[in-house]
């Protein structure tokens, strides 16, 4: 006979399993964790969706005109096999030294709109943007936090870094810092094989040649081999037993990025070329994205929050000894402050650190209340869903394949963006316009250098090129300055087009010896009352 308590334990129903582990057997799978879309999948769909499908779409990556030089560019590289090291562009400066120093995006791009067109610049663009908005989530949630504040500082360095969210080169620099900081976490944390951190140098190689923003790696090295070092002194051991290790090795991966860094067309010469760039008061001055930050629009208050979260988080890693990160933080936040071209460089370097620090202040709060309770039971959900974060599926590949064939109903662009391009009255012009001495903006020049690459400007988006001698001449001439009559005459224009709302085109209308040609309310073309300009049909 079976024993009743036998009987009652073969009759008893199964214990329920939770939605957790009926997920984990259903990806037990390898085929099922290839084929199930994961929550880091969608978190990247989400980000392409909500950052290029709506009325900004993938036309805003190119709201500034210096992808139009850097295409062509690119082309003459690919068409003479050689970098340039004079300038092709302007009448103000023809011929002068200029550094090409993103030269290898420039190639890039050229080979992608000559692929794609404009459509093969923004996409890639914007699946990097995409990129690096799930890499700072993914690199918060490598560490036991709360799901939820992960998301929640993920969107605001999103939001912080948005300021540059731009089909220009400086993407390149987002996505390999964002990568290159995952490498230094996980070494640090002694999660990763010691000697991938290695892999730095010739990844370093290769940054410097597509951005400038290759020195950012070079700084956050440096910190981080000061910060061990301090880390050393810290522990209690006598001198000579200290751990200098660490220190000793991250210097070294320092100089050995630094040194290949030279392994670019210009040699040291580029390494002077950004650092007296970076140092012009004159850029500093005149250059919007190179002043501090304005903390009024919306990306900038999000920056201001993650600074004062970053700040905070500083102190703790202090009191941890976590010297190297503390020293991360503090550094570019002065950066930042000091101007708001770095806001996304401090994002993609401290958003990982703050997240880890407002998840553990929130567990603080929160870790004594009862998982039936509200916060306990939104907790739990967060704990559970954490691990959705933690692998990729072929979703995202599937979706990236299938945009890069579609045509409609999505909007490429087939042109720079007519709210902040005189595209329709170029066209209308053209003729006119590329035979004449124009006195344009310089994000217009920029249009212009695309358009016809031949066509000599006046300026373009290479301040670092014009510096301040032609710089001021240019700001002169378009605030109607004292002296712009003699640079007018300096530099022979004989046809302007310029926003409607700038002192010189107010100047230019009182004269008799001018009149517009075409002014669309927002835009203006002027020209000597002497000649006669016949529109041509819009293309």
């Amino acid at each position: 006979m079976i024993p009743q308590e036998t009987v009652a334990v073969l009759v008893a129903p199964a214990p329920a399993k939770s939605k957790t582990q009926s997920m984990d057997v259903l990806l037990s799978s390898k085929w099922a964790r290839m084929f199930v879309p994961s929550l880091s999948d969608l978190f990247f769909l989400a980000m392409i969706g909500w950052l290029f499908m709506g009325a900004y779409g993938w036309s805003g990556l190119l709201a500034d005109g210096d992808v139009g030089w850097h295409i062509r560019t690119g082309e003459y590289i690919l068409n003479n096999h050689s970098v340039p090291h004079n300038d092709l562009y302007s009448f103000s400066k023809p011929g002068a030294p200029w550094y090409a120093w993103e030269w290898l995006s420039d190639v890039i791009d050229a080979l992608l709109f000559r692929t794609a067109g404009l459509k093969g610049v923004v996409f890639p663009a914007g699946i990097m943007i995409a990129l690096f908005t799930t890499s700072l989530i993914r690199r918060i949630l490598r560490y036991d936090v709360n799901m939820f504040a992960a998301i929640a500082i993920a969107m605001f360095g999103v939001g912080a870094a948005s300021v540059h969210f731009l089909a220009r080169p400086h993407i390149f620099t987002l996505i390999l810092l964002s990568l290159s900081m995952w490498m230094v976490e996980t070494d640090r944390d002694g999660t990763a094989n010691p000697k991938r951190i290695w892999l730095l140098i010739p990844l370093s190689m290769v940054w410097t040649n597509l951005h400038g923003g290759f020195l950012v790696l070079i700084a956050v090295l440096g910190l981080t081999a000061a910060g061990n070092a301090v880390e050393a002194l810290f522990t209690e051991a006598p001198l000579r037993e200290k751990d200098w290790q660490p220190a000793i090795r991250y210097a070294m991966l320092t100089a050995g990025c630094a040194a290949v860094s030279l392994v670019n067309p210009y040699g040291w010469g580029l390494h002077q070329h950004v650092f007296e760039y970076l140092q012009s008061t004159w850029i500093q001055n005149v250059i919007q994205e190179f002043q501090s930050p304005s903390f009024r629009g919306e990306n900038m208050k999000q920056f201001e929050i993650l600074l004062f979260l970053g700040l905070i988080a500083a102190g703790e890693l202090i009191r941890r000894r976590r010297i190297a990160e503390a020293l991360w933080v503090l550094f570019f936040a002065y950066e930042a402050l000091s101007s708001a071209r770095h806001v996304p460089i401090f994002a993609a370097v401290t958003v990982p650190l703050i997240g880890v620090a407002v998840s553990g202040w929130w567990r603080s709060l929160t870790g004594h209340m009862s998982k039936k309770s509200l916060i306990g039971i939104v907790n739990n959900m967060a704990a559970e869903t954490v691990q959705g974060f933690r692998r990729t599926s072929l979703w995202p590949v599937a979706l990236v394949i299938a945009l890069a064939f579609i045509d409609a109903p999505v909007k490429w662009p087939k042109d720079f963006p007519q709210e902040l391009f005189p595209a329709d009255i170029v066209h209308k012009y053209e003729k006119e316009i590329f035979q004449s001495r124009l006195l344009t903006t310089d994000q217009w020049g920029d249009y212009l250098i695309f358009l016809h690459p031949e066509h000599k400007v006046f300026v373009d988006g290479r301040s670092d090129f014009y510096g301040p001698e032609v710089g001021n001449e240019y700001i002169a001439l378009t605030n109607g300055s004292w002296n712009w009559q003699k640079l007018f005459e300096k530099y022979k224009f004989n046809m302007v087009l310029l926003p409607v709302e700038l002192p010189a085109v107010q100047l230019l209308k009182q004269r008799s010896d001018w009149r517009v040609v075409a002014d669309d309310g927002k835009r203006i073309l002027l020209a000597p009352r002497a000649d006669t300009l016949v529109p041509r049909a819009l293309p």
